[in-house]
């Protein structure tokens, strides 16, 4: 066995796959900061790659289109956000602490500053609602489950006698969601932590934990 042999065997193993995934990862991340910033429209590659100090060429190999990058970045920001946002109420236990929980959540993922411009899909439903197309599609799909997900606690809820028996999930859930949306712009405007304590106060009012 020669030295140059031992030397080979030696070095760890290169993974380009796993690496190329990382790299894609790290992109995506950037491309989901910007976007809350930018908005999706304003995610191209030209402008994802003078970001991120990467070359154009280097983006396309990830991405073909700019469409590609927005689907990509879409998909990304739903990861992030479930695992921000949707694990810690699936963690808690089943019903009014779920929902307290999603809240809660919500709130300290813009208390952590996770996207420079707030909740990613409280400015995409937005900017994304007037365009025909599969980014919208994808944003819509979002919200949809996001909305399913708040309704199914609330009914969870209720068969515990945790609400009222006449509370009505569906309505339950667009009164949350719209809590969060409207936190999200006074957290953004406003630059400051402090203007999640009245949503805050708003959702342990709503949900019957004042006296909790």
């Amino acid at each position: 066995m020669t030295a140059g042999t031992m030397n080979q065997r030696s070095r760890p193993a290169r993974h380009p796959r796993a690496d190329g995934e990382r790299t894609r990862g790290a992109i995506l991340r950037a491309a989901a900061s910007l976007a809350t910033v930018d908005g999706l429209e304003g995610l191209s590659i030209g402008n994802l790659a003078a970001a991120i100090g990467m070359s154009k060429s280097g983006l396309y190999a990830h991405f073909g289109s700019k469409q590609e990058l927005q689907l990509a970045t879409v998909e990304e920001a739903g990861r992030i956000f479930a695992q921000e946002v949707v694990q810690p109420a699936l963690a808690a236990p089943p019903g009014l602490a779920q929902l307290e929980a999603l809240c809660e959540a919500f709130f300290e993922h813009l208390e952590r500053r996770t996207f420079p411009g707030g909740c990613f899909f409280a400015g995409a439903i937005l900017e994304m609602g007037t365009r025909p197309g599969p980014v919208k599609e994808a944003v819509a799909g979002f919200q949809t489950g996001f909305v399913t997900l708040i309704r199914g606690f609330a009914t969870t809820a209720i068969a515990q006698h945790e609400l009222p028996a006449d509370e009505d999930p569906a309505r339950l859930a667009f009164e949350l969601n719209g809590i969060i949306l409207a936190a999200d712009a006074s957290f953004v405007l406003q630059d400051d932590p402090a203007a999640l304590d009245l949503p805050r106060q708003v959702v342990r009012r709503r949900l019957g934990l004042d006296g909790r």
